[in-house]
């Protein structure tokens, strides 16, 4: 039957029949199918590979009979020079089920092997995890190979406004390393090039050399509040530990009787474990934070900070609303005295580390070797820590550094009031 709008128009499906297919007699393997519940399409069967394919071209509705063959043509002229239109359609099935959290979850799983051979420190392989399960969350359904560049950018944009650039940034390098082990590994093989890599970087990232007044540092401290954040702020500028270091403590790193807090060495940026002394004030905070309840057959939630299986997150939002108050206040204060208020330089909670460190080594005249082992900075060759001893000596300078960390809480203290 030579299929034309006409012939095709008068089409019926025999009586009892779920189907009809019915073939061209001028072009070989183009044919038309009907359904009963109605549809229409038009079709082309050929070879390939020793197999029988049939592809769906378009529905009758869509597509005349002359351009329906047509198009039949042209597949097989492609089938001639070696293409499979069903077959591709059939990998690309396939490929669909591999999607950005299969990769991901297969990923971690080689990280974790390079963290049992200490290849990888447990802390960056956490901080991989966090942003390749959190940050990148929304896209974890979507096929790992067609993720697109576009996608990713945008996603990296809302990452931006939710964590701060920064957190951005590290979120992109994550992918952009997840992407090249998985080609690497033959888990995307279609790919040509890592779609991240031609993303732009939220942030250009620059050495950072502020130091926070006096001024600065009363107003951080008086306007923190009394939430998660505000104690978090409160110790980062009493221990002069690292942000994520304090917003994952818990409570079994803490020795409340020696007046002590033991970071593993999982937790650390150098890996090495790190004896924190804990002043009165900084101690008075920890023993504020009220415990979580736990419901009757669950286990104790360790976590200080945060809520659920993770700890304190929603940084960005939280350092806006504590700008926005000392913003406040500066204008409050402004108006008081009849003059415009000064804007509060831009500054990051790193700078609390940093203005410890700077403030006990100029105004308390704590020697260097000893501000660096505060810092954990093992690796100073003014930490006076060298070959196995930085490894083992955990009670290098202990004494020297409760007696600098109980001095620097009290000059705080006084610089807040």
């Amino acid at each position: 039957m030579l299929l034309t709008d006409q012939s095709v128009a008068k089409l019926t499906i025999p009586e009892g029949k779920a189907e009809l297919i019915v073939f061209d007699d001028r072009e070989p393997g183009f044919g038309v199918r009907l359904r009963a519940g109605g549809k229409r399409v038009w079709i082309c069967q050929y070879r390939a590979g020793g197999q029988q394919r049939r592809v769906t071209i378009k529905s009758v509705a869509e597509l005349t009979a002359a351009k329906a063959r047509d198009r039949a043509k042209a597949l097989k002229a492609g089938v001639t020079l070696g293409t499979d239109p069903q077959g591709e359609r059939l990998a690309e099935k396939e490929r669909a089920k591999t999607t950005l959290l299969h990769i991901v979850d297969s990923y971690l799983e080689h990280l974790e092997r390079r963290v049992k051979v200490a290849a990888m420190k447990r802390a960056s392989y956490d901080a991989t995890e966090r942003y390749l399960r959190n940050h990148w969350a929304k896209l974890h359904p979507q096929p790992a190979h067609s993720l697109s560049r576009r996608e990713i950018a945008e996603r990296l944009t809302a990452i931006a406004s939710e964590n701060g650039p920064i957190s951005a940034n590290r979120a992109r390098a994550a992918l952009s390393s997840l992407y090249t082990w998985a080609m690497k590994e033959g888990l995307l093989e279609t790919l040509q090039a890592n779609p991240v890599a031609f993303t732009n970087k939220p942030a250009e990232e620059r050495h950072r050399d502020r130091v926070l007044s006096h001024t600065e540092l009363r107003e951080i401290w008086q306007h923190s509040g009394d939430s998660d954040f505000g104690r978090i702020v409160r110790l980062l500028m009493l221990t002069a530990q690292r942000r994520d270091e304090v917003a994952n403590m818990v409570r079994s790193e803490l020795s409340i009787d020696r007046a002590l807090w033991s970071i593993p060495a999982p937790r650390t940026k150098n890996g090495i474990m790190h004896d924190v002394p804990l002043a009165p004030s900084a101690l008075e905070i920890i023993q504020s934070i009220p415990v979580a309840e736990v419901k009757e057959g669950e286990p104790r939630r360790d976590l200080i900070f945060g809520a659920g299986k993770g700890g304190f997150s929603g940084w960005s939002r939280s350092k806006t609303d504590l700008d926005t108050r000392i913003a406040a206040a500066r204008a409050k204060a402004a108006e008081a005295e009849g003059v415009e208020p000064v804007e509060m330089p831009h500054w990051t909670l790193h700078d609390l580390r940093r203005t410890a460190d700077t403030l006990m080594n100029e105004e308390l005249g704590v020697q260097p070797h000893v501000t660096e082992a505060i810092l954990n900075h093992v690796s100073s060759q003014e930490s006076g820590k060298k070959g196995v001893a930085k490894v083992y000596n955990r009670s290098k300078y202990a004494a020297e550094k409760r007696a600098a960390l109980s001095a620097w809480a009290d000059h705080l203290l006084e610089i807040s009031r």
